[in-house]
């Protein structure tokens, strides 16, 4: 995986062996961002390009996002937040191609340049 902060070592380890089984089935990732200033979210040149690629990213895994929301203030809780991100995943396998596809390099840097946190949650598909 990648040089990324806040990595939950034990849960990418999941992912793996949960990659290399005979029962790797669907992935719904929730992404909650917060970007950089320097993105401009959500109209800035930077965000887009960082939208961009990402989506030529998910295209060579065969992941897709299903809804993409700016996020307009928070209820409760201490998470800021800019926006949500729904991406599905075929298959865990797909989920890991995302750090050896071609594309790979730019969104990594892109998103280094646009995003200040980012969490992921792995979730069950509900599709």
């Amino acid at each position: 995986m990648a040089d990324l902060p806040s990595v939950n070592h034990s849960e990418i380890e999941v992912l793996k062996k949960t990659a290399q089984t005979n029962s790797d089935s669907s992935v719904f990732m929730l992404n909650l961002n917060k970007y950089r200033v320097e993105a401009e979210f959500p109209h800035g040149q930077l965000y887009k390009d960082y939208m961009a690629i990402l989506d030529t990213l998910l295209d060579q895994v065969g992941g897709k996002v299903l809804w993409r929301t700016q996020v307009l203030g928070q209820v409760v809780g201490n998470q800021d937040i800019d926006e949500a991100i729904g991406i599905w995943y075929p298959t865990h396998q797909s989920f890991m191609n995302l750090m050896s596809a071609p594309a790979s390099d730019e969104n990594m840097r892109l998103r280094g340049l646009a995003v200040l946190q980012a969490d992921l949650h792995r979730c069950k598909d509900y599709c």
